[in-house]
């Protein structure tokens, strides 16, 4: 199919996914709406599955996720996708946003049979977590011959689930999260005690290991903390040559990783998870945020800040 939003539309009449508010009683996206244009309120709706009733039970089933992979030593590789990535997998340089993820289109060409690899991994079994909201779905203009042809040029979140469509990778609620359902779950007191007193990676371009401590040590969790340096950029187009030089970094009684690699997330994530057998989250702003630098993300981003006073409450069980 095209990108004219058939999928989506088709899993939106069927009601297998439905339009709502991601609403979580802790976050205050105040801070982040009024510092940006007003716009940005419309990610406060994504997609949820009709198996899921409200935006705690997502993170309810990541938490689930994360420690099961954990307890049963598991891959669990989690992994976000927007803009960057949906410019990415369209095949062009859009994804060269706050960082270079690709040095051309043809690198991207060239990476592309490694990245539709790791799609099928992370399909079989991880959690993928694509930005998906009314604003980014490529249906704001009226309607004409001209706009279907721009529409067809254009990277939405639509052109992403098309592009895994063509690819033959599944795309269903079993492995689906919202994308902020990763931002809300690592900066919650729950992950802060998942990882108290484990073995924790940090797979990055940067650490500050004062400031990650303190990070932690606000909820009382004092992980070991063990970090591995990639490059700051083309981890995306680049991940092959320098995969094993990473991976034999990471201690093998390691209990979880994050990674922040930008568009290069997903082979690292996939890959770390299924030569460590444990989760590996795709943590991007939230280490920016550990290691006391937000500023390289431009600021604050929605569902990572708390409101006065409030923590995360505490993890349900979800019904098997």
């Amino acid at each position: 199919m095209g990108d004219n939003g058939n999928h989506l539309d088709k899993w939106l009449e069927d009601g297998e996914f439905r339009f709502a508010r991601f609403y979580l009683p802790d976050i205050d996206n105040g801070p982040v709406i009024m510092a940006n244009a007003p716009e940005i309120v419309e990610q406060e709706t994504c997609l949820f599955h009709r198996s899921v009733a409200e935006g705690v039970d997502y993170l309810e089933l990541l938490h689930r996720f994360v420690e099961k992979g954990m307890t049963e030593h598991r891959p669990a590789p989690v992994v976000r996708f927007a803009d960057g990535e949906y410019a990415f997998y369209k095949l062009t340089l859009g994804c060269n946003g706050l960082y270079r993820q690709a040095e051309s289109v043809e690198a991207i060409r060239r990476a592309m049979p490694l990245h539709i690899d790791a799609f099928r991994n992370l399909a079989a079994g991880g959690k993928m977590a694509p930005l998906i909201f009314p604003g980014n779905i490529g249906r704001r203009r009226k309607r004409s011959f001209l706009s279907f042809f721009r529409d067809s040029e254009e990277a939405t979140a639509v052109s992403f689930l098309n592009f895994l469509q063509e690819h033959g990778i599944a795309w269903t609620g079993d492995h689906y999260i919202p994308f902020y359902a990763v931002y809300a779950y690592l900066t919650s007191e729950v992950f802060a005690r998942v990882v108290d007193c484990r073995k924790l990676c940090i797979i990055n371009a940067e650490y500050n290991p004062d400031a990650c401590r303190n990070w932690f040590a606000r909820f009382e969790s004092r992980p070991e903390i063990v970090f591995i340096e990639i490059p700051s950029e083309y981890v995306a187009t680049r991940w092959e040559a320098m995969r094993e030089g990473i991976l034999q970094q990471i201690p093998p009684d390691a209990d979880l990783c994050l990674a922040g690699a930008g568009v290069g997330a997903l082979t690292v994530c996939v890959d770390a998870a299924a030569r460590c057998a444990v989760p590996v989250l795709d943590a991007g702003h939230v280490l920016n945020m550990m290691n006391g630098r937000e500023d390289k993300s431009k600021g604050p981003r929605m569902y990572t800040l708390r409101k006065s006073g409030e923590g995360m409450a505490e993890a349900r069980p979800v019904p098997s």
